[in-house]
């Protein structure tokens, strides 16, 4: 039988965007598990809030600023961290920013911003700690990706799909070097998860609709996702989508990838939006 404590039991985990959503229900529940947190997010009162939490449960945890589009303000929130808690054992690289539009609609601009936000702020976490984690012979990456990057149904939002492809990507491959050299790395890629990422979200068309992943697919709760996070890193796996259902998705596209496509092509046309089942506990929470 896997252990749940581990790989978090007396671990350091620093998160980044680990303040809200996503990034504080992982926080919570690595903390359950017995890990130290290091909760790094531009929203440092979110982050005081979300460290004061874990802390009145009984765990440790510290709030710091970071500003992910920024190397030094990496580097200067890992350095607090590690003087907080000592060397970081895992950590997250969970910012991530969302947009809607047609494609020649998006300003190249915002192509950039959203490429930066999504892949490049992951790249800055990996680059900044690969150093000491070879150095020390251990650690583990954890990057937040999404079904976006594993399938196309992502219409609406092509620079988000593009970036969080690239995370995948970057992820496996980043696994096949690390691994045998001590190192870990898990790619997390939630489907459908009830935040309030698209309350900040730009739309840049006028009526575009928001394409989902997928009928098949279902709503889940950050706090689900977290736990289906953290027992899959405990069981070892580098690939972590946060409904089995991806995999049987992952398999009829790569079986014949035209036919996928243009099988999205025509559910669109048909009005279809893609839109996740919504489980009766989650309607009752939105009052429906």
């Amino acid at each position: 039988m896997t252990d749940a404590s581990a790989p978090f039991a007396g671990a350091h985990a620093l998160i980044y965007g680990g303040a809200k959503g996503i990034g504080r229900a992982v926080a919570m529940e690595w903390a359950r598990r017995g890990a130290r947190l290091s909760i790094a997010d531009l929203a440092e009162d979110a982050a005081k809030a979300t460290a004061a939490e874990i802390i009145a449960a009984g765990g440790e945890a510290v709030a710091l600023a970071a500003n992910v589009l920024s190397e030094e303000s990496i580097a200067a929130t890992a350095s607090a961290a590690e003087n907080a808690f000592g060397p970081v054992d895992i950590v997250m690289n969970n910012v991530g920013g969302m947009l809607n539009g047609h494609p020649e609609d998006i300003p190249f601009a915002e192509w950039h911003r959203i490429m930066d936000i999504n892949y490049f702020a992951a790249v800055r976490g990996c680059l900044h700690f690969l150093p000491k984690f070879l150095e020390r012979g251990k650690g583990h990456i954890v990057n937040t990706a999404s079904f976006a990057g594993l399938y196309p149904y992502a219409a609406s939002r092509v620079p988000y799909g593009a970036a969080k492809a690239a995370i995948i990507s970057m992820s496996e491959n980043l696994a096949v070097y690390l691994e045998p050299k001590g190192i870990r790395v898990s790619c997390l890629m939630p489907g459908p998860v009830m935040t309030q990422v698209m309350d900040s979200m730009t739309s840049w068309t006028d009526d575009c609709p928001m394409r989902g992943p997928g009928t098949e697919t279902k709503l889940l709760l950050p706090e689900q996702l977290a736990v289906v996070l953290a027992d899959g890193m405990a069981e070892g796996w580098i690939f972590i989508p946060s409904d089995p259902v991806a995999f049987d998705i992952i398999v009829r596209h790569a079986d014949d990838p035209d036919a996928f496509i243009r099988s999205k092509i025509a559910e669109f046309a048909s009005g279809e939006r893609g839109n996740p089942a919504i489980p009766d506990a989650i309607k009752a929470m939105m009052g429906n």
